[in-house]
């Protein structure tokens, strides 16, 4: 991996800690913000994701001092809309989810070829990423549809 490449991943890696950092914040303020009969279920779930996206953070910025880089100190966009219904929750929190993904992709091509180890990073957290939009977006179906969510 030549200079320009490590310095490529390396910044797509500072992204990826950037929105994954933005998720520890989002997702305990979701789970500050649940109310109703299901709240226990779901708050406890959303502090799950909040712990998970620490944990992918911290992933992102071991690689990205493996790579020779410096860890950002920044934060990815955090977007208050107000809104505190467990549907639009629901929905902000897979928009969020598809912009990481769209890191990890952004990452993978960046690596393809050039290191085994990011390449295989990349796909692992896209697979990972890919299973919790299929979870939300099951949470967001009536009981009983079949077809996806589509937003």
């Amino acid at each position: 991996m030549n200079d320009q490449e490590k310095q490529r991943a390396v910044e797509i890696l500072n992204k990826i800690m950037e929105l994954e950092l933005a998720g520890v914040v989002r997702y305990t303020h979701y789970s500050l913000m649940i109310y109703g009969y299901n709240r226990i279920p779901i708050v406890s779930w959303l502090k799950g994701n909040a712990d998970e996206s620490l944990a992918h953070a911290h992933k992102a910025g071991e690689l990205v001092t493996l790579l020779g880089g410096h860890p950002s100190l920044k934060i990815g966009p955090l977007l208050e809309t107000a809104k505190h219904d467990i549907g639009d929750i629901l929905r902000e929190s897979m928009e969020h989810e598809k912009t990481a993904i769209a890191a990890y992709f952004e990452l993978l091509k960046a690596s393809e070829g050039i290191s085994v180890l990011l390449e295989e990073y990349a796909r692992d957290m896209i697979v990972g990423e890919e299973l919790h939009l299929d979870e939300v977006n099951k949470m967001l179906r009536k009981p009983g549809d079949v077809e996806p969510f589509n937003l």
